[in-house]
């Protein structure tokens, strides 16, 4: 694949969506996994609050700060400096008010240059949405399975599973697109859904578990490069076992360093020629130290 010569803009993505070319997406949290996927050729990157669970641990999304946010995609950015990078906006980060959206909308750009920000939720945070679009921010939406609001749903469960609960959906997404938005992510949606909603709107419609009829795909690396081992949620296919391959690496290492055959010679740094006698020299044949 030949290098990109510019940095991936919102017009690139509308063109791709009317030509029918599918837009390629993958969360990053670091410099070198942004490294990869630049080289790789990632259209878009997220940075997402998904590092929260893939790279701090927490039992959820929500403990996720601003500044967290901000740091990983300052590294993301300076690793991927062409491809489409969106902040993610952690829990609390907007829900507030619009001010506080704007404010922290904000932030992503003059901190850390991404390209867009991500913000969960449709008809009840449509104001959020114009309000950072109205500030000159390009925003991408998220509806269906939204992690942050996710003790809302029962957990973390498909959405639009019914007749009911499906034109919901498609009024959220609507009411996302009226606010502005430039971008959407449908979560954990059946195709049906997907379908009909990257056919009702005119801008680029993004899956994560609902689907191929659409306009890209997006996945977190952590599950596509098998790191993540807490779970596996149904729509991941695995393209990588690197919990495999580390772990068996460190096993390696353990037992070579139990046995004493690491570092071996050629792992040591000699002395400079004829230092090594003047240092015998200096401390004494018998090793008891210079007078």
């Amino acid at each position: 694949m030949t290098e990109r010569q510019r940095r991936v803009t919102i017009l690139d993505l509308y063109r791709m969506k009317s030509e029918g070319t599918k837009i390629a997406w993958l969360t990053a949290y670091d410099f070198p996994t942004a490294q990869f996927a630049e080289a790789a050729g990632l259209d878009m990157l997220l940075v997402g609050d998904s590092l929260g669970m893939c790279v701090y641990g927490y039992d959820s999304t929500v403990p996720v700060t601003m500044d967290q946010c901000i740091v990983h995609s300052e590294a993301v950015r300076r690793g991927a400096p062409t491809a489409f990078v969106v902040g993610d906006m952690p829990f609390m980060s907007y829900q507030a008010s619009d001010e506080d959206a704007v404010r922290n909308a904000g932030r992503f750009l003059k901190e850390a240059a991404v390209d867009a920000v991500k913000l969960e939720g449709g008809v009840r945070i449509a104001s959020r949405i114009r309000s950072i679009v109205d500030a000159g921010i390009v925003v991408c939406g998220h509806i269906g399975l939204t992690p942050q609001s996710s003790g809302q749903l029962g957990g973390h469960k498909a959405q639009g599973r019914t007749a009911e609960t499906a034109c919901a959906l498609v009024e959220d997404a609507v009411a996302v697109e009226d606010a502005g938005a430039h971008l959407l992510l449908l979560e954990a949606v059946p195709p049906e859904v997907t379908g009909y909603i990257t056919e009702r709107l005119s801008i680029p419609v993004l899956s994560i578990g609902a689907g191929p009829p659409c306009d890209g795909q997006l996945l977190i690396v952590s599950d596509l490069i098998g790191q993540f081992q807490a779970f596996t949620p149904k729509f991941v296919r695995k393209y990588a076992n690197v919990a495999e391959v580390v772990t068996d690496a460190m096993r390696a290492y353990v037992d070579d360093v139990r046995k004493g055959v690491f570092p071996a010679e050629e792992h040591c740094y000699p002395m400079l020629k004829g230092e090594a006698e003047r240092f015998r020299e200096a401390i004494g044949e018998d090793g008891g130290g210079a007078s």
